[in-house]
């Protein structure tokens, strides 16, 4: 109950009154294994059908802390420069209360720039699907919220992307959301009561990635994400990963003044790979005894054998 007291005001602060400011996209430990879900001109890069899943589970110890779900599938056009795919994120705050999902349809377009490097532009368009419960706020003493429930409101919304890449090397500039939407301000209508805004703000992504050759079985796998959002702190998020053997990774990485993780991946066979991800807090939240820190657990398949009769090991 404890727990419960404590949540349920802070996540009505953070999702709802934060929005006054602005409202930021799902954020991901492992953004280099699911860099469809921040840039759309990924869509193909791999060379062939390839679906990639991930689960987080944020603050785990906090009754109704958020959870993300997200899929992602994705393949080039056979003998075409084009690349096409599909992404849903789901996020889910306190127990059902604010429920978000995105449903986007990606294209995007290749160009050789070099002997070994492209460059991808991106498209995406679809929308968001929001729910939020205020009646689980009234379950709680001394909450008061004289708010309509938002029912299944869905906002079109478009995205663009490019993304640079190597068999060794990829950067990527992008904006996943253009549209900024604006979700309730006084649903009912009445002077009286509580006017608040939640407003979809344009998050704007940079990621880039190397691999080096350190021996013949170990390489190093630095990758950095930054995120900017206006109204909020800049987002930084430093990895440092090593691949075994192009079967066993493991690393660390850290978010600016937020958190610091360790990671792990399995190249179960060609086709499958297992990663994960525990964060944990560097902030004050992270240092409270019911926050037992931030998991994140990611499967991709390769469904169909690349097109190209030669493909180079994909690291990315």
């Amino acid at each position: 109950m404890i727990k419960k007291h404590f949540l349920i005001p802070f996540l009505f602060i953070v999702v709802v009154f934060q929005g006054l400011v602005a409202q930021q996209d799902a954020q991901y430990t492992q953004y280099m294994f699911n860099t469809l879900s921040v840039n759309p001109a990924y869509a193909g890069s791999r060379g062939q059908l390839s679906f990639a899943g991930l689960y987080r589970s944020q603050w785990v110890g906090l009754d109704g802390a958020p959870e993300t779900f997200t899929l992602n599938l994705h393949s080039p056009i056979r003998n075409s420069r084009l690349g096409y795919g599909v992404s849903i994120v789901n996020d889910n705050i306190g127990d059902g209360v604010v429920q978000e999902t995105y449903l986007d349809a990606v294209l995007s377009y290749t160009i050789d720039v070099g002997l070994d490097s492209k460059l991808s532009f991106g498209l995406k368009a679809g929308g968001n699907m929001l729910n939020l419960d205020f009646n689980g706020l009234r379950n709680f003493d001394q909450e008061v919220v004289n708010q309509d429930n938002i029912d299944n409101q869905f906002s079109p919304n478009f995205g663009l992307g490019l993304y640079y890449h190597t068999d060794r090397f990829y950067a990527g500039v992008s904006a996943p959301n253009i549209l900024e939407t604006e979700y309730f301000d006084n649903a009912r209508g009445d002077v009286n009561s509580v006017n608040f805004l939640a407003t979809e703000r344009i998050n704007f992504y940079v990621i880039t990635g190397y691999v080096f050759d350190l021996n013949a079985d170990l390489k190093f796998k630095p990758a950095l994400l930054t995120k900017a959002v206006g109204g909020a702190p800049l987002q930084v998020d430093l990895s440092a990963n090593f691949l075994y053997a192009e079967k066993f990774s493991f690393g660390a990485a850290y978010r600016l003044d937020a958190a610091i993780s360790a990671l792990a991946g399995f190249q179960i066979t060609d086709q499958i790979m297992l990663g994960l991800a525990y964060d944990r807090e560097t902030t004050e939240l992270g240092g409270t005894q019911f926050n037992d820190g931030s998991f994140e657990v990611f499967l991709r398949l390769e469904l169909v054998k690349a097109f190209q009769k030669t493909v180079s090991p994909r690291f990315f």
